[in-house]
């Protein structure tokens, strides 16, 4: 039936589109899930990179990942100043870096023990994960 009337179809798709923007948008950007977790994924890559000698980051690709992770934010609806006030927020950004640390923790790295570290990012490769992604 939508088939025949296609502007109606056409508006109809946009308007829910637009309405599940805006109901989005109202959230915080902290509780967009891939947002959230992307920044994370990367906040435990750099961290690896920065610990294990042998591994270092995959900077382009990790550039590109925080662009996606920005144009999905941008496609809920989220404005560029309301993604840099999330970015630029420093008690958020402790709240992501401590989740990072613990499930750093317990992928079994342990802090003043490097190789630790280069063993959770060598796996992380090796499973092909985000965080491993990131890495080289």
């Amino acid at each position: 039936m939508l088939a025949r009337y296609p502007i109606r179809s056409l508006a109809l798709v946009l308007g829910f589109t637009v309405i599940a923007g805006t109901t989005v948008a109202n959230q915080s950007l902290g509780q967009v899930t891939r947002v959230t977790e992307g920044l994370i994924n990367t906040a435990i890559a750099y961290e690896v990179s920065r610990v294990c000698p042998s591994i270092h980051p995959r900077m382009v690709d990790g550039l590109i990942f925080l662009n996606s992770l920005k144009a999905h934010a941008q496609s809920l609806g989220f404005s560029e100043a309301e993604i840099d006030a999330y970015t630029r927020n420093r008690a958020e950004k402790a709240r992501l870096e401590a989740i990072a640390r613990g499930r750093l923790a317990e992928m079994g790295a342990v802090v003043g023990e490097p190789q630790t570290y280069c063993e959770v990012g060598r796996a992380e490769m090796a499973a092909g994960s985000q965080i491993g992604r990131l890495l080289r």
